[in-house]
């Protein structure tokens, strides 16, 4: 099957009902992308499906088969930080930053769609990524900030 990944077009020879998250870190070598839970309730696998953040743990690899798939190494540009990832390291959001792979994933779908959220829309857009360090009033700054 052929997936598109950060631009890059890529031919896997895995079942159909791989996990995107397996296809990414396994057979593509893309580990910026975290396994977490396995059940969607944490959100450290989040990826950008066509500009939807979606996780990727539970993603049949069949499934996103001619969609455009956006990973965390696939948001730096020309050795520049997307402007979600700047914010949270400027605000200090990470702390152990297991998470910070699918914040930053939700956070860029979420500014994609709505520029200037307010701080309730933000709380509600993160909902689903939890992180275990606490660092949320951090996160909601960075994401307020970029």
């Amino acid at each position: 099957m052929k997936i598109n990944v950060n631009a890059k077009d890529y031919t896997l020879d895995v079942p159909d009902n791989t996990s995107l998250l397996d296809a990414l870190r396994v057979h593509l070598n893309l580990t910026g992308t975290k396994y977490g839970c396995g059940e969607a309730a944490c959100g450290a696998c989040k990826v950008l499906i066509d500009g939807h953040a979606t996780p990727s743990c539970i993603t049949p690899v069949a499934s996103v088969q001619h969609k455009a798939i956006i990973t965390i190494e696939g948001l730096e540009k020309d050795g520049k930080l997307h402007p979600i990832q700047q914010a949270f390291l400027d605000e200090d959001a990470f702390q152990c930053a297991y998470c910070a792979p699918g914040m930053i994933m939700a956070a860029v779908a979420l500014k994609e769609k709505n520029p200037k959220p307010t701080r309730q829309e933000i709380v509600e857009a993160m909902q689903g990524n939890i992180c275990r360090c606490c660092t949320y009033p951090r996160i909601i700054n960075a994401i307020s900030k970029a």
